[in-house]
C-alpha cells in the first residue's frame, strides 16, 4: 500500500469502477453544486493553480487525443448540452474518487508514514483534483457557448 505501483492501480481501477456507475446514473445532476461560484471569478482562480499547465501536460502525455478519440467533438447545440452534462458527469466520478483515495492515503500515512503517502498523495492531486478543477473551468465557458447557440 505503501508504493507508487498501488497508487497508480488504485487510482485507475476506481476510475473503472466509477466510470460504470456514473454511465449507469440516470440523474441529470442538476445541484447547484455544480454552479459557478462568485469565488472562481470565471476561471481566474484555477489559472492561478495552474490549470492551463495542467491542459499541457494533457497534450503533452496524448490524453486528449485519446479522449477526443473516443469522444469526437460534434458541432451543435445538442452536442454542446451533451459536452455540458459530461463535465457534471467527469466531475463527480472525480470527486468520489477523490473521497477514496484520501482515505486509502490517511490510511496509509498513519500505517507507514507521511513520507510512504506522498505517492498517493501526489497522484490524488494530479488525477483526481486537477481533472474536477479543469471541468469546473470548463462548464462555465461550454455553458456560455450554449447559452449563444440557443439565442440563434
Amino acid at each position: 500500500m505503501d508504493r507508487l505501483s498501488f497508487a497508480w492501480a488504485l487510482n485507475f481501477l476506481l476510475m473503472l469502477c466509477v466510470l460504470a456507475f456514473t454511465e449507469a446514473l440516470k440523474s441529470q445532476l442538476t445541484s447547484s453544486y455544480y454552479h459557478e461560484k462568485g469565488w472562481e471569478q470565471k476561471g481566474k482562480i484555477y489559472e492561478y493553480l495552474g490549470i492551463n499547465i495542467f491542459r499541457k501536460l494533457l497534450l503533452w502525455t496524448g490524453w486528449e487525443k485519446l479522449n477526443k478519440k473516443a469522444n469526437p467533438v460534434e458541432k451543435g447545440t445538442g452536442a454542446l448540452m451533451h459536452l455540458h452534462y459530461q463535465t457534471k458527469k467527469n466531475e463527480l466520478g472525480h470527486v468520489i474518487i477523490f473521497f477514496i483515495v484520501l482515505g486509502f492515503n490517511i490510511f496509509v500515512a498513519f500505517r507507514y508514514g507521511i513520507v510512504k503517502s506522498f505517492g498517493l498523495l501526489v497522484l490524488n492531486v494530479l488525477l483526481n483534483v486537477y481533472p474536477v478543477l479543469l471541468q469546473r473551468y470548463n462548464r462555465p465557458r461550454i455553458a456560455r457557448v450554449l447559452a449563444l447557440s440557443k439565442r440563434r
